[in-house]
């Protein structure tokens, strides 16, 4: 199986817009590499190409890697869907982008696909689409030989949603097995907390893309945060006692990637000290347009 870091950002990007932070400043001056927001392509034949998330840079994104440029016909596209793991604005926006996209096939929770409800109606007058639940039982086959099974881990309303209801569906994982090498990857920008559910994915998993948002739970300031190694606006921490370093500890084997990092994580400079501790455990930050095989 193929895969393409897109993006690495959390919402906002980095540098973000609106930050005159010492790492968005840093990064504007060209010290740091700027990142997009947060999307991933996999693929486990290199001509059927599935999208998780679809960030607002999604166009960037696309036109910038080779593998999912469009032919031989002038319409034609490797892209042949979506995978979504949540609402929340900064995985979904990019979806207007891929309107008149004919034939995509997009992968959803239950209440996420009821909250796009009004953007399906706007996507479906371009080109319909096919809309599926991503929670089905025995989960399902993309082409290209991938087998994927959607597991909840977090039920992070998006702000977006009025009157949204608790529900466990809001956000998940996926697991994406490769049935002719058989690697297997688990992919989970966002978690609300670490549990059992969630180490026996990483027990069966060749490579794991995680949640990286925040390393530490105060990095936002004092107005959202957390206690010690509980989820800060909805991401468990990288640091601390209960943060997902400390859980990776426990699954050495599958390679350990860290993605959708906020503007405000230390582990965007290569050389902060966060970034030797996580260095030093083995758990990778891999620039935008990192290409591996799993």
């Amino acid at each position: 199986m193929k895969v393409v870091l897109l993006g690495t950002a959390a919402g906002g990007g980095f540098p973000q817009w609106n930050c005159a932070c010492a790492l968005c400043a840093a990064a504007r001056d060209g010290k740091l590499p700027a990142r997009t927001q947060e999307c991933v392509a996999v693929s486990g034949n290199s001509r059927d190409w599935w999208l998780l998330n679809a960030s607002p840079d999604i166009r960037t994104q696309l036109t910038t890697t080779p593998a999912l440029a469009p032919g031989p016909g002038p319409r034609d596209t490797p892209v042949r869907g979506v995978l979504l793991t949540d609402a929340e604005a900064d995985h979904v926006t990019g979806l207007t982008v891929l309107r008149g996209g004919a034939g995509l096939k997009l992968y959803a929770a239950p209440p996420v696909l009821a909250a796009l409800a009004p953007l399906r109606a706007m996507l479906d007058r371009y080109a319909p689409w096919e809309w599926a639940d991503s929670l089905t039982e025995g989960g399902f086959v993309l082409a290209g030989g991938l087998v994927v099974s959607a597991h909840p881990v977090g039920s992070k309303t998006p702000k977006y949603v009025a009157g949204a209801v608790a529900d466990a569906g809001w956000v998940t994982a996926y697991r994406i097995e490769d049935l002719a090498s058989g690697g297997v990857l688990v992919y989970a920008p966002c978690l609300g907390g670490w549990t059992p559910a969630l180490d026996d994915l990483l027990a069966t998993a060749t490579c794991a893309l995680l949640d990286g948002t925040f390393y530490a739970s105060d990095e936002m300031g004092t107005a959202v945060r957390a206690p010690a190694g509980q989820a800060a606006m909805g991401h468990l921490p990288v640091s601390g006692a209960r943060g997902s370093l400390a859980a990776l500890a426990r699954h050495p084997g599958p390679r350990r990637i860290y993605t959708h990092l906020n503007n405000t994580n230390p582990l965007l400079d290569p050389a902060s000290d966060a970034s030797a501790r996580v260095a030093g455990t083995g758990v990778e930050v891999l620039p935008d347009g990192a290409e591996f095989v799993v």
